[in-house]
């Protein structure tokens, strides 16, 4: 199974991995699914982090891809299907970077790790 992570996930899963579900510890424990990180996860933490809204132990620079190495996860690139599939999803949802995740799981077909319902209605297979 491929496991896409938002941001929130992979920001417990690096801080606090008691935060996580039950059944997103056990997809993640699963040796057999690919694990993966979006740019835009990237891009909103270190936004969120470079105007004070998130501390981290270190610069966003250094500490991301320490965790992504120590967790496996892979890159997921922005491209421009994803991009123009985000502008085409229902509005029922505005955050730009929650639309362009979204985009990303759905068209990559991944299962998303989030707690947040509200993806639901943008059509995502989410796991929480």
């Amino acid at each position: 199974m491929k496991l896409l992570l938002d941001t929130c996930a992979f920001l417990w899963l690096a801080t606090e991995p008691k935060r996580l579900s039950k059944a997103v510890t056990e997809a993640l424990d699963d040796v057999t699914n690919e694990r993966w990180l979006s740019d835009v996860t990237l891009w909103e933490i270190s936004l969120k982090h470079s105007i004070g809204k998130l501390p981290l132990p270190e610069p966003p620079r250094d500490w991301i891809p320490k965790q992504t190495a120590f967790f496996d996860l892979q890159p997921l690139h922005i491209d421009a299907q994803a991009i123009f599939q985000s502008a085409e999803l229902p509005n029922v949802h505005r955050d730009p970077f929650d639309r362009l995740l979204a985009a990303q799981a759905i068209g990559g077909a991944f299962r998303f790790l989030t707690i947040d319902e509200a993806f639901d209605d943008l059509g995502v297979d989410r796991l929480w």
